[in-house]
């Protein structure tokens, strides 16, 4: 099982990045990216010190922790620069914030994101068909989220992405520890937003194919 979105203090979060690696665990994953937020004024040292941790992460854990980046309330051209960033500084998992209900996100949030270098377009919102074509031309997955508050529009996200053959990824966005959900419990996120078993099976099998292909870059 994966997770590909949660946060550390190292941002807004409450953990250390090794308790959210053992909580994660403890609920059976096996795979997880810490993708703190970043813009200009962090993202050297926050993906350096991730990818740091990392590194130094044991070999024979048994969930392997990837460094990533949420880039977060940019100026909507400044997704691209910064998304350069983030890959040279070692993240291998970039997320951009996507245009989400419950905050005050700059309008075209969305395309400038899913024009950069990006792996994931986190609670998108109400996605427009224009913006949910180009994440399916692109292979960019499209978050639905168990986090209060952005997880409004999964149901939205789930009915765009149908429609035109975009990918979905199931994440937590986790901050604490009350949001390190079982796989179970996030498959029934998944289904409370219109998706089926086979579905949802689909998109572990995306996911797992999309993280097999980035640990041979």
């Amino acid at each position: 099982m994966y997770n590909l979105h949660s946060h550390t203090f190292l941002s807004d979060g409450e953990l250390l990045p090794s308790e959210v690696a053992v909580r994660y665990r403890a609920k059976g994953y096996s795979v997880i990216a810490i993708t703190d937020h970043a813009d200009y004024s962090n993202i050297k040292p926050s993906v350096k010190s991730i990818a740091e941790f990392c590194r130094r992460w044991p070999k024979n854990s048994k969930i392997k922790v990837l460094p990533g980046v949420e880039l977060t309330h940019l100026p909507p051209e400044q997704f691209k620069p910064l998304a350069a960033l983030a890959r040279k500084y070692g993240a291998k998992i970039i997320i951009a914030h996507g245009e989400t209900p419950v905050e005050p996100v700059a309008p075209q949030t969305n395309h400038f994101a899913l024009l950069a270098d990006i792996d994931i377009l986190a609670h998108p919102g109400l996605i427009s068909d224009e913006d949910t074509q180009l994440a399916a031309q692109r292979g960019i997955f499209l978050e639905i989220t168990s986090r209060h508050g952005h997880n409004q529009t999964n149901a939205h996200v789930v009915t765009q992405a149908k429609r035109f053959n975009a990918k979905l990824i199931l994440n937590h966005d986790s901050h604490a520890c009350a949001d390190i959900i079982s796989p179970q419990e996030l498959e029934q996120v998944g289904q409370a937003s219109g998706l089926g078993q086979e579905e949802i099976i689909k998109i572990y099998r995306d996911v797992k194919e999309f993280l097999v292909k980035k640990e041979s870059l």
